[in-house]
């Protein structure tokens, strides 16, 4: 569905979706032209502020522009990968063409006499037919791109690579048509002057190997975003006037019932209305084992319903599903910008000039102190030195792995909100967690069950189970499963009457039972065994609610309920120590409960009863001890700390104020994520710096040699042709090392 697009007529780079005032300037925004899709909008991945309805070049750096939200299988491939194969084509031609120039170029040092075939300038007509296509038409993008870069006053890559393949074609075809006017400095010992024509074109050619090559790393960051993509079905089952119509799901809107049958994906997020079904929600919880769905269920667009068939109400749809929020937020993730990246943008703002100041320096040094024919040897290396000082590895060095990074963690169920983050998650010493959600499940179940002596079973649990189901209260539901996961079969209960502050009772069965605390049993002078008490005592120590069971008037037992420790959550902080992170607990729960958790799960650090503020200034006071806080929580008394926190780990299981108040969300709510997060983000960060590491010293190196500092001793004189492969060579390993995090094993 299109989106209604406003800007500022001052600041066009000031986009949103509905009327207001421009943040920069004030002034109202205005109403596009056409109202575009946000699918169709095109931004830059260096500088994500500039955004346009079509692809094309930044204006600022020159990298292509990359779509806002990637196109999922069922969108127009044609289209999608049109400027893709629109380079590809160029550079084909180019390779053809390129080859062929530089062939007839280098024949007589391979020992083929051309000139005893057709002397004269004939071989240089030729070069030039077959270098004109190459520089004009194949790189034309270029041309464009450095002229918009001076007309920005931004400059690029682009600018340094259209003044150097431009000066060499046009040098070439100066000489070319007027030989007789060059100066004695232009030329060789036999009198001719040189020919630059298969410079330019083999420039031209390995400029746009570099270029496909980014273009293809683009779409391959993509994978993680496309798999997700993939998820949703195309269509959906909607029933209407008791018939079943199968549709697009762009056309299926809140409040529709659909169909669902066994082996389908779930169109949309919704609510089970009738029948039930095991649904594979592994894409989002990562648990491999099916969830049962029964009347009343909420059911996720993007899983596989595994068994029975059944009607649900579609409640959010298009972008309000969980899967499109997801994709919209690795998407974003993928186009910000990391702080490291301000440094790249404040050095490349100099060094641009700084390279055409020296290549002009070496051209001035080789006319006045060079060996003949120094104009021509001078005009070579200040074209090498353009070339081989070109900013796309630069560019590339952090944008590539931030995509990457942000892609791998998606598809792990690690949802980073920017690139910022993973910066700061690099720097984490200190992880707060909340208990109730984050180190344990969140749901209260029955763990321990102990027969009073002299009773012969535990019969009495299925009548507490009974009873309890007449119950409001928050535990009575972990009784009820409890009862029912050991086999007992509950039915209703008679007389109910709840006691305030006490417990229930009532009659199960024709009998006589009492749940609650022992204050209640012995209100009605049940005797609690002495056994029992200390059985019970225990228990509480364990940080577990101990409830007391009385049947016709005799002691009965005693049940404990208590929140377990989440799978992995022993693992993740044990892990967590081993990279060097202290784990604090801040929870709201009694101390003895708190410990008890704590305890088990090793964690030395420990603050109970703690209200929404006093968590969110214990963060504030760890930040301001310089280190860098991790806070992890799920609940909305989370939300402050979470948004204090350098950054915010919530639980995909969570609630919503407390996943907007995040910057990392675990979808499957485990806390192993956190370890993958931390070491996704080193790992990341790692890859940013090798990436620089290689874009700066390459260009360190590769300006002096092409300068021709090693001439003098060793007499070599780096060739343009070498400095452009050279040059794209550095833009290929940056992007392999950036695509190498897709599949590395990440140090553990």
């Amino acid at each position: 569905m299109a989106t209604r697009i406003y800007s500022c007529p001052m600041h066009p780079e000031i986009q949103q979706d509905e009327a207001g005032a421009c943040p920069k300037c004030g002034m109202d925004l205005v109403k596009q032209p056409s109202a575009v899709s946000p699918a169709a909008l095109y931004t830059c991945p260096m500088h994500p502020e500039i955004q346009q309805d079509e692809p094309g070049a930044c204006p600022k750096c020159g990298m292509d522009l990359v779509p806002m939200r990637t196109s999922g299988p069922s969108d127009d491939d044609d289209n999608d990968d049109s400027e893709l194969r629109a380079m590809r084509r160029r550079l084909v031609v180019a390779a053809i063409l390129a080859g062929a120039v530089a062939g007839i170029a280098m024949a007589p040092a391979l020992g083929l006499p051309l000139e005893r075939w057709w002397p004269g300038r004939g071989w240089g007509w030729v070069e030039w037919a077959l270098a004109t296509p190459v520089v004009v038409w194949a790189g034309a993008p270029f041309f464009v791109r450095g002229w918009m870069s001076l007309v920005h006053r931004h400059l690029n890559m682009f600018t340094l690579v259209a003044l150097g393949t431009g000066s060499a074609y046009l040098y070439s075809v100066v000489v070319l048509l007027f030989p007789e006017a060059m100066p004695a400095s232009m030329k060789t010992a036999a009198g001719a002057s040189q020919l630059y024509f298969e410079v330019a074109a083999v420039i031209v050619a390995l400029v746009l190997v570099g270029q496909v090559l980014e273009m293809s790393a683009h779409r391959r960051t993509d994978s993680a975003i496309r798999d997700l993509l993939g998820l949703a079905p195309p269509t959906a089952r909607v029933v209407r006037d008791g018939q079943e119509v199968e549709v697009d799901l762009a056309s299926v809107h809140p409040g529709d019932v659909l169909r669902v049958r066994p082996g389908e994906k779930v169109p949309v997020d919704g609510e089970v209305v009738e029948g039930h079904s095991a649904v594979d929600e592994s894409m989002i919880t990562g648990e491999p084992v099916p969830v049962q769905k029964e009347t009343g269920a909420s059911v996720i667009g993007g899983t596989v319903n595994r068994t029975g068939s059944f009607l649900m109400r579609a409640d959010r749809v298009g972008s309000d599903t969980v899967l499109s929020q997801i994709v919209e937020l690795v998407g974003a993730a993928q186009r910000s910008r990391a702080p490291v990246q301000n440094l790249v943008d404040r050095v490349a703002a100099f060094f641009v000039p700084a390279v055409v100041v020296c290549a002009a320096a070496a051209l001035a040094g080789w006319v006045l102190l060079g060996p003949d024919p120094a104009l021509a040897n001078g005009f070579a290396v200040a074209v090498a030195v353009l070339i081989v000082a070109c900013p796309c590895a630069l560019g590339l060095a952090t944008p590539m792995s931030i995509m990457v990074g942000v892609g791998r963690g998606a598809g792990e169920g690690v949802l980073i909100r920017d690139a910022e983050v993973l910066e700061r998650l690099e720097k984490a010493s200190v992880l707060v967690v909340d208990k109730t959600g984050t180190l344990t499940r969140g749901r209260p179940e029955l763990t321990d069950v102990v027969t009073a002596d002299g009773q012969p079973s535990d019969e009495w649990l299925g009548l507490a189970g009974s009873l309890e189901q007449s119950s409001e209260h928050p535990l009575a539901s972990a009784f009820i499963e409890g009862a029912r996961a050991r086999g007992f079969d509950l039915v209703s209960p008679d007389n109910f009457e709840a006691v305030v502050g006490g417990g229930i009772v009532g009659e199960v069965s024709g009998r006589a039972v009492v749940v609650g605390k022992r204050g209640l049993l012995e209100e009605r002078g049940i005797g609690l065994g002495e056994a029992l008490d200390r059985a019970a005592a225990d228990l509480e120590k364990e940080g577990r609610t101990v409830v007391w069971v009385a049947v016709d008037g005799s002691l009965a037992g005693v049940m404990a309920v208590s929140d377990p420790i989440k799978d992995g959550a022993s693992e993740a902080i044990e892990h967590l120590h081993r990279l060097g992170i202290r784990v604090v607990m801040l929870t709201g729960d009694a101390e003895a409960t708190a410990r008890s958790v704590a305890g088990a799960l090793g964690i030395e650090e420990v603050a109970a009863g703690m209200t929404p503020e006093t968590k969110h200034d214990r963060v504030v006071a760890l930040r301001g001890g310089g280190q860098g806080v991790v806070m992890a929580g799920d609940g909305v008394n989370d939300a402050p700390a979470l948004a204090a926190a350098d950054v915010g780990i919530a639980m995909g299981t969570g609630t919503d104020v407390a996943i907007h108040s995040s910057g990392v969300t675990l979808v499957q709510g485990d806390l192993r994520g956190i370890v993958s997060a931390v070491l996704l983000s080193r790992a990341t960060m790692r890859n940013i710096r090798q990436n620089l590491f290689f874009a700066f010293a390459y260009n360190a190196l590769g300006i002096p040699i092409a300068a021709g500092v090693l001439y003098p001793a060793f007499g070599i004189l780096l060739s343009p042709m070498i400095a452009a492969a050279a040059m794209s060579l550095s833009s290929v390993s940056v992007i392999g090392n950036a695509l190498r995090l897709q599949r590395s094993r990440l140090d553990r």
